[in-house]
């Protein structure tokens, strides 16, 4: 999967809590039907093999509609299912290990806050940032500060690549947020523990097409 041809759009986050009654692979699929266009298995409260194993069957879905997994701070469990890359944040590892370990090919996604962690930014190693939290979020106990609106366009002022607004992203947000220079938007509880993740996913699309011309 050739990284420049990476579409960011609808990038959705998996949470397994939200997820428990429909679980992580169905609400993928489903999403992935309605228009998300790449996803995260982000379950730090689960133990390696658990991850490893719905990695694995994320990876087969997700194979079938083109669209890349990442993984979420686990550089172990994306070699060991091949996934497509991996996303870290500021206190995880250091993406240019990640870049070292996962080679050229593979996708590397950074966390940004502020405007010294974006400057910092070298687009040699990483293909996309998360920048966020854009709003306040439950989904993350340890999330920054929120940096609102007027924050994620700032900060987009000096981005050297493909980004992706989070935290507590809704449809109402969308028209604002498609304005600030990002290439999509990154959700969890918009589609994670929604009754129809397909019909979620498909309004954050539309929404997304309608006003980011």
């Amino acid at each position: 999967m050739l990284k420049k041809n990476c579409n960011y759009s609808v990038y959705l986050v998996l949470d397994p809590v939200l997820t428990e009654k429909m679980g992580m692979v169905k609400t993928a699929e489903l999403a992935i039907e309605g228009g998300a266009t790449i996803v995260q298995l982000r379950a730090p409260q689960w133990k390696k093999r658990r991850r490893y194993e719905c990695a694995l069957a994320l990876k087969d879905v997700l194979h079938a509609y083109h669209v890349p997994l990442i993984i979420d701070d686990d550089l172990d469990i994306a070699l060991a299912c091949n996934a497509d890359g991996v996303h870290v944040g500021q206190k995880d590892l250091p993406v240019h290990i990640v870049r070292k370990f996962l080679g050229p090919d593979k996708i590397v996604g950074l966390s940004i806050n502020n405007e010294q962690q974006m400057l910092a930014v070298d687009p040699n190693v990483v293909d996309y940032v998360g920048v966020g939290p854009v709003f306040s979020t439950t989904t993350k106990p340890d999330a920054e500060a929120a940096i609102g609106i007027d924050g994620l366009a700032k900060l987009m002022k000096s981005c050297p690549v493909p980004a992706v607004a989070i935290g507590g992203i809704k449809n109402h947000h969308i028209a604002e947020i498609a304005t600030t220079g990002v290439q999509g938007i990154a959700v969890v509880s918009a589609i994670c523990g929604q009754n129809d993740p397909l019909g979620s996913a498909r309004e954050l699309s539309e929404l997304w097409k309608h006003f980011h011309s």
